[in-house]
């Protein structure tokens, strides 16, 4: 046997990169047609499109699984100088490719293109039964989609004492299990509920009148645009479009594609949108490019990405001080039609409290417990426990529990998110996460920068786009979110940030 060398470790460790590339370019394409379904294909092109992604998807999988790709990593792994420091570039590198090729292995190529193909066309079926409202013509896909979930859980495996869940969360928040999500959510949905009713019992009721305004979407387009180029996203590196459902999506960090979408008389539903949106793109951005194609280059977790879009929509976008910048700009892009709302009408407007059917519409306060209803759903079909026939009752049912709302029709109820059409289960409890690392981040930002917030009130959001850049966006793949979190602010994942910052804005609001 020819004894490893630094030389030679230093070589594979090369080629080992030069494959993550080419598997990047790959899904990178595939990324862009995807982009491109949602935005610009015509909808007969759907059957095509479809076979389009399967074989792209089977030829990512057959370059990142190939045996060389094993034998790479276990070189790499055996050179005791190239691993020395673990948080260095290449250890991460290796540590995260050896991660996603074990997983990857563990799947048969069939059916990887067996679910590219089945999400292509399961996003296009979807929406159809969205625009109708019928989740009857919906189930038979979703059943497939299930059905195809459960064959790759198994091929992945979990824990003992886990469940199938798990096995799908890991692509989406590594180290993530549904009784680790149970054991947030359930005293995070006590404290939740409480104030919930507190709020609906309280003395004052802030003004809806911003959210009732009708105002040319053509306008609203320039308008949300302005924001998004003020708070940090390069249009020089980026476009924004419109979609059913708003999106980011990156091949790139000089690539970055967000989608949002209007309503004639609700602009603050097209700023929030755009808000967050902008802030996974300003994630994607702050990615170091040198390091394209490799996991340096990739964003930790989607809770992690998820608290950068939330932090613009809500931290900074909800803030008082946001609005004393923001609100003379309503006059700027809409002039008389916005004359009559002061500064404290539409601070009110986009604070209000009121629970509803849509997820993406919610308000701070309500939007989690639109997470726990799809958790503890998806986490039932995965089992068996629920059949997906019996799916719209059951949903209708938790938000009369949570939300005390009647749901009126599928489109919106069980049919108004898009993740399951496309095969993305373990995917939603990211958002909670997301949340509650937000307003811990925004805790640790606001103590390192004294006057954050005033900034806000001048249009100033370099130092905090900088601060994210510094402690999160540059440090890739190098750290687990749990990890990430701790290292950034010294704690452990906590719902108490979260709950300080809701009740610290909305009780002065509702005269609590």
């Amino acid at each position: 046997m020819t004894p490893t060398t630094a030389t030679s470790t230093r070589t594979a460790y090369d080629e080992l990169v030069a494959i993550s590339k080419e598997t990047q370019l790959i899904g990178a394409t595939a990324g862009l047609l995807s982009w491109d379904q949602e935005v610009n294909m015509p909808p007969e092109g759907v059957a095509y499109r479809s076979r389009q992604m399967s074989v792209l998807a089977r030829l990512h999988h057959e370059t990142f699984t190939a045996p060389r790709m094993g034998e790479l990593l276990a070189e790499c792994e055996g050179d005791g100088e190239l691993m020395s420091d673990p948080l260095s570039v290449e250890a991460v590198n290796v540590r995260e490719l050896r991660r996603l090729y074990d997983r990857q292995t563990r799947l048969p190529p069939a059916l990887v293109a067996e679910e590219a193909e089945l999400a292509s066309l399961g996003q296009h079926i979807w929406a159809k039964a969205r625009k109708d409202s019928e989740f009857a013509r919906f189930a038979p896909t979703l059943e497939k989609i299930v059905e195809l979930l459960r064959r790759k859980a198994e091929c992945f495996g979990w824990a003992e004492g886990g469940e199938p869940w798990d096995a799908l969360a890991e692509d989406y928040e590594p180290g993530c299990t549904a009784a680790g999500v149970e054991a947030v959510f359930t005293p995070l949905r006590t404290r939740l509920q409480a104030f919930l009713q507190e709020i609906a019992g309280a003395p004052k009721r802030p003004s809806n009148a911003f959210n009732e305004r009708r105002l040319p979407v053509d306008k609203q387009e320039k308008f949300v645009r302005f924001v998004a180029e003020s708070i940090g996203f390069d249009f020089q590196r980026g476009r924004l479009d419109v979609s059913t459902h708003p999106f980011c999506s990156s091949t790139h960090p000089c690539d970055v594609r967000l989608t949002t979408r209007f309503h004639e008389d609700n602009v603050n539903d097209a700023l929030g949108s755009t808000m967050h949106e902008a802030g996974h793109g300003i994630y994607e951005q702050g990615l170091l490019g040198e390091h394209i194609g490799t996991p340096m280059c990739d964003a930790v977790s989607l809770g992690i990405h998820e608290s950068q879009s939330r932090m613009w929509e809500n931290q900074v976008g909800r803030s008082r001080t946001f609005w004393r910048w923001c609100h003379p700009k309503l006059a700027d892009f809409f002039g008389k039609d916005v004359a009559d709302l002061d500064l404290e009408t539409v601070y009110q407007g986009v604070n209000i409290v009121t629970p509803d059917f849509i997820r993406v519409e919610a308000d701070e306060a309500t939007y989690n417990m639109h997470i726990m209803v799809r958790f503890e759903i998806e986490r039932a079909l995965m089992k068996g426990d629920l059949s997906v026939r019996e799916l719209p009752g059951v949903w209708n049912g938790k938000y009369k529990e949570y939300l005390g709302l009647d749901v009126p029709d599928d489109a919106r109820g069980c049919l108004q998110d898009v993740h399951w059409s496309s095969a993305a289960m373990g995917y939603f409890p990211t958002y909670t996460l997301g949340n509650l690392y937000c307003a811990q981040f925004f805790e640790k930002a606001r103590a390192d920068i004294p006057d954050l917030e005033e900034q806000f009130a001048r249009g100033q959001f370099d130092d905090l786009r900088r601060w994210l850049n510094t402690h999160i966006h540059e440090q890739g793949g190098r750290y687990r979110p749990h990890e990430l979190c701790e290292v950034v602010t010294g704690a452990p994942l906590s719902a108490d940030p979260l709950m300080r910052h809701l009740e610290g804005k909305l009780r002065p609001l509702y005269g609590l």
